[in-house]
């Protein structure tokens, strides 16, 4: 075989994987309408690297759920916090900021677990409830954690258990004698997802670019903004309840503020305010597989 031959069979060879690995979304997410779309993960806030495209897909007719597996009643270096008083702090915040992009406060689920727990929990019970969710909810498209391609991605313990979860919920939700009495007695069928969106992966492995520009991403800057226990001043001292961004400190606010807008608007593609997924499509046993 000559240099040419072999440079062409080469190239072939790389576009085949490529377009095995990489499919995009025969219909652009901007496009999608009618779905169920769930999004899992570990925390309040976790979700919110999606949410402009979660604003996008609630306002474009999608029913959009929010499930989240810990109270995130441990994250603040305050002296005197005290886990009860921060997962009513979190819960607020995270509603507060679900109604900035249009989700209504029905669809957020907190399976209420401990912020920082996850690793140890019980993993059959942990799955088993998120299969009568899934099975309950019938998600077209599950929006979670990347638990990697290829290779284990590294995240922190809540978020790597998370994405684990997530995808092994999925596995077993498709299967009718996993968890039966589901079925037998509880009235719900079993159901497969075929679309996935995974965030905080790779950047590599990043395949779908979701623009977000205008509305949706100001809509993200205000949700963001509601996160003020985790990300301003308050991390360290929060005094008073259900704390806005207009509570705190003029010099407080404004190194606060400065942050979100940098978290929201300064993720770009060609000049385009973006989020990034790994988009996948098919059974859940290939979700890791750079071969499916």
């Amino acid at each position: 075989m000559n240099l040419t031959k072999r440079i062409l069979l080469a190239f072939i060879i790389t576009a085949l994987l490529t377009s095995i690995g990489f499919a995009q979304p025969k219909i652009p997410v901007s496009e999608w309408s009618g779905k169920t779309i769930l999004l899992v993960g570990a925390h309040p806030d976790d979700d919110s690297r999606s949410y402009g495209t979660l604003s996008m897909l609630q306002e474009n007719g999608n029913e959009v759920y929010v499930l989240l597996m810990t109270m995130g009643n441990v994250g603040t270096k305050d002296p005197d916090m005290t886990r009860d008083r921060l997962a009513k702090i979190r819960r607020g915040e995270e509603l507060r900021a679900l109604n900035e992009i249009g989700i209504p406060k029905e669809n957020y689920i907190n399976l209420g677990y401990n912020d920082g727990m996850l690793e140890f929990t019980d993993q059959e019970e942990v799955v088993r409830r998120l299969v009568k969710w899934y099975r309950k909810l019938k998600p077209d498209v599950l929006f979670a954690f990347d638990p990697g391609y290829g290779y284990q991605k590294w995240l922190k313990a809540d978020h790597r258990r998370a994405s684990y979860l997530a995808v092994d919920a999925a596995r077993a939700a498709e299967w009718r004698l996993i968890f039966p009495g589901q079925i037998t007695q509880g009235g719900l069928e079993e159901h497969l997802i075929e679309e996935y969106m995974f965030f905080s992966g790779v950047e590599g492995d990043t395949n779908t670019w979701v623009d977000i520009s205008g509305r949706h991403a100001d809509r993200k800057f205000e949700a963001v903004s509601k996160h003020v226990s985790q990300f301003s001043s308050a991390w360290n001292d929060y005094e008073g309840s259900n704390l806005e961004a207009e509570d705190l400190s003029k010099e407080d606010r404004e190194a606060f503020l400065g942050k979100m807008r940098k978290r929201v608007y300064g993720n770009k593609k060609e000049g385009v305010t973006v989020e990034g997924f790994r988009y996948y499509k098919g059974i859940p046993d290939g979700i890791g597989h750079r071969e499916h």
